[in-house]
């Protein structure tokens, strides 16, 4: 299955799943982000991420620079705990 048949079954069980009402905040909040012009800043595949400090889920500060000079990096994103 490819990724974008994927997708396409995750959205049509959300669209059994979830209310319609939800529905319609969660698509207007995603057509806002779209009318921001964010899109067109947001980086692709192939792109160069700046350098960044940020916390690890730990809490330590992570340096992306101190990262790379060891090698290799993957950056994960997660929302945490809400």
């Amino acid at each position: 299955m490819s990724l974008a048949e994927q997708l396409e079954k995750i959205r049509a069980g959300s669209a059994k799943r979830l209310p319609e009402h939800t529905r319609a905040v969660m698509a207007a909040g995603t057509q806002a982000l779209r009318d921001s012009g964010l899109m067109d800043r947001a980086l692709n595949a192939g792109d160069r991420l700046p350098a960044f400090a940020l916390e690890n889920a730990q809490g330590t500060v992570v340096r992306s620079d101190e990262l790379l000079a060891r090698g290799p990096m993957v950056v994960t994103v997660f929302r945490g705990v809400w």
